[in-house]
C-alpha cells in the first residue's frame, strides 16, 4: 500500500450509540487491529435519548451522558476522529473519502450514521428559532433560547421526541402548543389507549395539544420566528418552534456506491450490506425483523443500535451470530416512565391491563391471538415479565391478560 494512504482494519462511520458500541464490542471480542471511528460532531460519543429528556431539562450534564469517558477510548486503542464526515466510498478500492478530500483505506467498514431530522417542506423552516432535537448542539441552542427568555413554543410532531420536549418545556414555564397532523399522538407506534392517555396527561400539564392539525407555514420577522400559521389562517405565536417529525437515514454515500437500499440501506441477518466488507447498523439499517413477521423495517432505538453493533463485531471476529434481538424502547415524560417491548405494528387486538386513571397500567398487543408487544406505563414488573410472553409469542386469553391481579409470569406456559 505504501505510506501514501492512511489505513484502518475497521473504519466505523458514525460516533453515536451504534458506532461506539461496535468499537467496544470489537475489543471485547478480541479484535486487535486498528479501529478508527469517524464522527461528524465535535463531541466524543454520547447518549442521544437524554437530549430530549434529562439533558434538555438540565438534570444531567454532558459528562454524565457520554457513553464512555474520553480516556476509555485511548485505553482501548480506539481512534476517534471527530468533526469529520465521510462523503463517499469506493467499494472496489476499499476506501472512504472525507469532506476535506482526504482518503482512508479500510479492511471492514461499519456504517453507523443514524439519520438527520426530517425537515418540514413549508416556508419559514430556516428562520432563527426553529429547532430540531437530534444533537447536543441542537439541545444547547434550545437551552440558550430558554435562557434568553423564550416563553411560547410550538412543537410540531406528536411522536416521542415532540412529546418529551413538550414535557421538558413545561418545567420551564413555557407555554407549549403541540401540533400532530394525524388524528392522535404516537399513532405510528402505539394503540389508541396509550395515545389517549398521553394526550390527557399533556393537556393536564397545560399543553395546548392539537391533533389532525393542518399547518401552513412558519412565519417570522427580521429572520426570526414569530409564529406558526395554520391552514385555516390562525397564527400561533411562538418564540421557538421545535420540529420532531422523524428522521431521514444518512445513507447517501452508500447508495451512491451501489449498496442496495431505499429507506435506509438493506442488510442481511449479519448486518452485511450488498457491498463486500461493508456492514450497516442502527437507525439507518433496513433489516428483516422476526418481531415484525419478517417485514423489512428500520428500528430507531438504542437497543437496536447496540445489539446490531454486537452482531457485527462477532461477525468480523469470525464468530457470526444472526441478529435476532427483542426490540425494546423507553420514554420519560413528566413523572411517567413508558417501557415498550416488542413491535405493536399490525396488531389486531389491544388489551388494557390496569387503570390509566391510576397512572400505572399496561397495554398488551395481540396479533392472531398471540402476544406481540406491550406498552407499560409505570409498570416495570409487567415490562420485565411481558418480555418473555413476546419472545414466546404466547397465546393467552385476552380476559386473562386484562386481569391485573394475575402476574404475567404466571401466564407463561
Amino acid at each position: 500500500m505504501g505510506s501514501e494512504m492512511d489505513r484502518a482494519d475497521v473504519i466505523i462511520v458514525g460516533a453515536g450509540h451504534g458506532g461506539a458500541q461496535a468499537a467496544i464490542a470489537l475489543r471485547q471480542n478480541g479484535f486487535e487491529g486498528r479501529v478508527l471511528v469517524i464522527g461528524r460532531e465535535p463531541e466524543i460519543p454520547y447518549e442521544r435519548p437524554p437530549l430530549s429528556k434529562e439533558y434538555l431539562a438540565r438534570e444531567k450534564t454532558f459528562d454524565r451522558i457520554c457513553i464512555r469517558p474520553a480516556q476509555f477510548w485511548q485505553d482501548k486503542g480506539v481512534e476517534v476522529k471527530l468533526g469529520a464526515e465521510v462523503v463517499s466510498l469506493d467499494p472496489a478500492a476499499h476506501t472512504v473519502t472525507l469532506g476535506d478530500g482526504s482518503q482512508v483505506a479500510y479492511g471492514k467498514l461499519i456504517w453507523a450514521t443514524g439519520g438527520d431530522p426530517r425537515r418540514l417542506s413549508c416556508a419559514g423552516v430556516d428562520l432563527g428559532g426553529v429547532h430540531a432535537v437530534r444533537t447536543k448542539e441542537d439541545a444547547d441552542r434550545l437551552m440558550a433560547e430558554l435562557d434568553a427568555g423564550a416563553k411560547r413554543a410550538v412543537v410540531i410532531g406528536g411522536g416521542y421526541i415532540g412529546l418529551e420536549a413538550a414535557a421538558v418545556l413545561t418545567k420551564f414555564d413555557v407555554h407549549v402548543t403541540l401540533l400532530e397532523a394525524l388524528p392522535r399522538v404516537l399513532a405510528r407506534v402505539a394503540g389508541e389507549a396509550l395515545s389517549q392517555f398521553y394526550e390527557a396527561e399533556h393537556r393536564a400539564h397545560g399543553v395546548d395539544l392539537r391533533t389532525s392539525a393542518a399547518m401552513d407555514s412558519i412565519v417570522g420577522e427580521n429572520g426570526r420566528v414569530t409564529g406558526v400559521k395554520m391552514q385555516d389562517g390562525e397564527v400561533l405565536p411562538a418564540d421557538i418552534v421545535i420540529v420532531g417529525i422523524g428522521i431521514v437515514p444518512c445513507v447517501g454515500p452508500l447508495l451512491q456506491a451501489g449498496a442496495a437500499g431505499g429507506n435506509g440501506v438493506d442488510v442481511d441477518e449479519y448486518c452485511r450490506t450488498s457491498l463486500a466488507d461493508v456492514y450497516a447498523i442502527g437507525d439507518c439499517a433496513a433489516h428483516a425483523n422476526a418481531f415484525a413477521d419478517g417485514a423489512v423495517i428500520r428500528l430507531e432505538s438504542v437497543q437496536n443500535a447496540n445489539d446490531m453493533a454486537n452482531a457485527v463485531a462477532k461477525a468480523i471476529c469470525g464468530n457470526p451470530v444472526p441478529y435476532a434481538a427483542t426490540p425494546w424502547f423507553w420514554s420519560n415524560q413528566y413523572d411517567l416512565k413508558l417501557q415498550t417491548v416488542g413491535l405493536s405494528t399490525g396488531h389486531d387486538q389491544a388489551v388494557l391491563r390496569g387503570d390509566p386513571a391510576a397512572r400505572s397500567f399496561s397495554v398488551v398487543y395481540l396479533r392472531a391471538g398471540k402476544v406481540v408487544a406491550l406498552d407499560c406505563v409505570n409498570m416495570v414488573k409487567d415490562y420485565v415479565q411481558g418480555k418473555k410472553l413476546v419472545e414466546a409469542r404466547a397465546a393467552i386469553a385476552p380476559e386473562l391478560l386484562a386481569d391485573a391481579s394475575v402476574p404475567l409470569k404466571e401466564m407463561a406456559v
